[in-house]
């Protein structure tokens, strides 16, 4: 079985003590989920605050972004050294949104991911197709591109540690979400790209996150469904008790 994992990626939201008012509250209404893995993603300069308020707790701490290279002349970049440090577990890696406005490619995303992994932290790697890509009919060979090169060269330990979201960019803050049947078959095809270089049993271990307008008055119909293994949650992990009601929505 898969453990559900439900990670809410603030983006460029919050304050120092917004953050800690919300992961505050969060902690409480979320205390007696165990069967849900719950991930919150703050921006860079709330990190340190956050991940002392979350200390005994059962929320994980992930960064939005990373860069490849421990330390060096790379101004505006933070280090999965600097991520470890700060007690981060995950670092979402490759969201539409940095695709889109800042250059992510295939290529820096695979770079990050092994940066990442080298040194303990959990990538969230984020794939999916524009709006004009799904009705133009390449809603798969677009997901199909990320995933292979988002994870080229991972063994089948690292990839083991490696969560997948799939969010349709056509999805992602326009309050249209694709239906659980649309979802659960990119889902599904997504896990049938992974047994081209894995085998079956690791295979069925990956999770791949469903992202894109993700709320609690759709999430059980999208949790529920055979190869969704949680969500990726933008607008709706910004208030502790919509968050919440997601969490528990993964919950068995």
């Amino acid at each position: 079985m898969r453990t559900p994992i439900v990670a809410g990626n603030w983006k460029l939201n919050k304050t120092i003590s917004e953050a800690v008012e919300l992961v505050t509250a969060l902690r409480d209404l979320v205390a007696n989920v165990t069967d849900v893995e719950i991930v919150v993603a703050p921006t860079f300069t709330a990190l340190s605050a956050v991940a002392r308020a979350l200390q005994g707790s059962n929320i994980r701490l992930s960064a939005q972004n990373i860069f490849w290279e421990d330390s060096g002349a790379f101004t505006g970049e933070i280090s999965p050294v600097m991520l470890k440090d700060v007690g981060c577990d995950y670092v979402i890696i490759g969201h539409s949104e940095r695709r889109q406005y800042f250059g992510e490619t295939n290529e820096s995303v695979n770079r990050k991911v092994k940066a990442a992994l080298t040194h303990g932290l959990k990538p969230i790697i984020c794939v999916g197709e524009r709006l004009e890509d799904r009705e133009a009919g390449k809603t798969k060979s677009v997901v199909e591109n990320h995933v292979i090169n988002g994870i080229d060269g991972l063994s089948a330990e690292q990839l083991l540690s490696t969560v997948i979201a799939y969010e349709p960019v056509w999805a992602i803050g326009t309050g249209i979400t694709a239906t659980p049947n649309e979802a659960q078959e990119v889902h599904a095809f997504i896990r049938s790209l992974l047994l081209r270089n894995y085998s079956a049993d690791v295979t069925e271990q990956i999770r791949i996150q469903c992202g894109g307008s993700v709320k609690p008055d759709n999430a059980v119909e999208l949790l529920t469904q055979a190869d969704i293994d949680g969500a990726l949650v933008g607008g709706a992990s910004l208030e502790a008790e919509s968050f919440a009601q997601i969490v528990k929505a993964g919950s068995g």
